[in-house]
């Protein structure tokens, strides 16, 4: 299995089961795949030969969450994000490409944790409501994207502002990631992230990812609905922290 991911045999069972608790999360929680597998394998591989494994893994929990997610998304305000983020998409891939790959690596987990810390906050930028605060954060979410994966997390900041129920909220997000997969499927290939290797890496973690997916959703339990998304981020802190300090002992 370790000759299939190219990776260390400890890695490698390290990205496996990553990806299996990341996908239960996303079943019970409706976010974070991409931003707790970066927050637990960042300190050990490059994010940019993360995030092209990471988009087969996003567009697979998508289409499988999908159902549903149409008719309680907010449809035109998806589409504009969609768009939006295919513009700073290839910018975050750019600049993550730019950098030494120690320092790519503490960045995209500082992001993760001041995004965390930003919805445990609640914080509120009121100017993200208009229709070009919307634009504004399509263009951010792809930018975060590029350098650490969870372009989706700013969107969950971009609704709360918007004050969106939850089920609207999750649909929206759904549309958000599978339609800017599609078009960012474009830019790593343009950019040179998407390789065969981060394919092959995707054939192997797709399986745990989904099974962990389908895991996540059989334990979802709604009176606990609640208490989800405060663990699950104090969780990615926690993580993306640890992650930091190995950087900074290594």
């Amino acid at each position: 299995m370790s000759g299939l991911l190219d990776l260390p045999p400890g890695v490698a069972g390290l990205a496996i089961g990553s990806c299996f608790a990341a996908g239960a999360i996303r079943g019970f929680a409706g976010f974070g795949l991409s931003a707790l597998a970066m927050a637990i394998l960042a300190s050990f591989i490059s994010p940019v030969q993360l995030l092209p494994v990471f988009w087969f893994l996003e567009m697979a929990a998508s289409l499988i969450l999908m159902k549903g997610g149409w008719a309680d998304a907010e449809r035109t305000t998806a589409l504009t994000l969609i768009v939006s983020s295919a513009l700073g998409l290839p910018l975050g891939l750019l600049f993550s490409l730019s950098l030494d790959p120690g320092v790519s690596k503490t960045l995209a987990l500082l992001v993760l944790i001041v995004l965390a810390l930003a919805q445990l906050a609640r914080l509120r930028l009121l100017f993200l409501a208009t229709r070009p605060g919307t634009m504004l954060s399509g263009f951010c979410a792809g930018l975060i994207t590029g350098i650490s994966g969870a372009g989706g997390m700013f969107i969950a900041i971009y609704a709360l502002v918007r004050g969106l129920p939850a089920r609207q909220m999750r649909g929206t997000l759904n549309i958000y990631i599978l339609g800017g997969g599609t078009l960012g499927l474009i830019s790593h290939l343009v950019v040179g992230t998407m390789t065969g290797q981060a394919a092959l890496r995707a054939v192997v973690l797709i399986v745990p990812t989904l099974a962990g997916l389908f895991l996540g959703r059989a334990l979802f339990t709604p009176k606990w609905e609640p208490y989800y998304r405060p663990v699950c981020l104090g969780l990615l802190i926690s993580l993306a922290a640890m992650g930091l300090l190995r950087l900074g002992i290594s």
